[in-house]
């Protein structure tokens, strides 16, 4: 059973399962399962009896979405995961995979971040509460294993980005949101584009194909209870991948630094060693490939 398996991340995680070939792969949409409705949630697993459960559904979106529905995205966050891994225990699931967020970690955690440094301080305001939400279900899922011998995991995947993501302007993230931007404003020929904050901030970004790679990976050879960073391993400043983008796009404006608008965390940047000794992961596609491609799935279907 697969959770958000409709959205940007699950639609590969569903595909990368189909080549194991399984009996069955359930991705139940929100219309036939409402993750909030505990009962509803409980009757679905007693008709469905799945033995694997990727959880992978989820409130996301970016600074401003999160500043705006802090409340909605630490409830229906926090909500979905409790209710779902409490009702696959009493259900005997065999294995939980739970998807965690980079959000999750402390606002001025050790860079690289470490799995170790995950409770050493608060998340960054403005994605904390989604953050602490989604880290509550770490708690939920080791003392279900330490109690009733659940197996459940709690992976970590950085900033995603690829084909099919939301290029909203008003919920996307950072990399759609650029994209989307110099486009448009190429289109119309506008000489500058606005961006939030300053710049210096740092990210990280995994292209969503090996972000499915690795979950599925972790989901066949992973069983223990310490939560694992997915990742590249590699970071770049706000600033340079705007230029990065602009240069990608075509754009011939100037880019112009909004710094009423907030940063974010300062820095994001990923240790991945666990998940190579732990189930032999690492990204495989680089940053230049995986922008191209994300640009040209983006004029294509922007044209569309």
């Amino acid at each position: 059973m697969l959770t958000g398996g409709g959205g940007f991340l699950g639609s590969f995680i569903r595909e990368r399962l189909e080549r194991e070939q399984p009996a069955a792969i359930l991705a139940p949409r929100k219309s036939e399962l409402d993750l909030r409705d505990a009962a509803a949630t409980r009757a679905y697993l007693h008709d469905q009896k799945p033995d694997l459960i990727i959880h992978g559904a989820a409130v996301v979106g970016g600074i401003g979405a999160n500043r705006m529905h802090p409340g909605r995205f630490f409830y229906e966050n926090a909500i979905m995961g409790i209710q779902l891994i409490e009702e696959a225990r009493l259900a005997g699931v065999e294995k939980f995979v739970c998807l965690g967020t980079i959000c999750a970690y402390p606002k001025f955690a050790p860079i690289p971040f470490r799995e170790d440094d995950l409770w050493n301080g608060y998340p960054e305001e403005t994605n904390a509460p989604y953050g602490v939400a989604k880290k509550a279900l770490l708690v939920q899922l080791q003392s279900y294993r330490q109690e009733y011998g659940f197996n459940g995991i709690f992976l970590l995947p950085v900033n995603l980005y690829g084909p099919r993501d939301n290029f909203d302007l008003q919920t996307s993230h950072v990399i759609p949101a650029m994209i989307r931007k110099f486009i448009e404003a190429g289109a119309r020929g506008e000489h500058k584009v606005v961006m939030w904050g300053d710049g210096t901030p740092t990210r990280e970004f995994l292209y969503v194909e090996d972000a499915a790679e690795g979950i599925v990976t972790a989901a066949e050879k992973y069983e223990k209870s310490e939560p694992v960073n997915l990742g590249r391993g590699e970071e770049i400043s706000i600033r340079d991948l705007a230029t990065l983008i602009k240069q990608a796009t075509g754009f011939e404006g100037e880019i112009v630094w909004d710094t009423a608008q907030p940063n974010g965390q300062p820095r994001r940047m990923l240790d991945v060693e666990r998940a190579a000794k732990e189930f032999g992961f690492r990204a495989g596609t680089s940053f230049p490939a995986g922008l191209a491609k994300t640009i040209e799935w983006y004029r294509t279907h922007a044209s569309a």
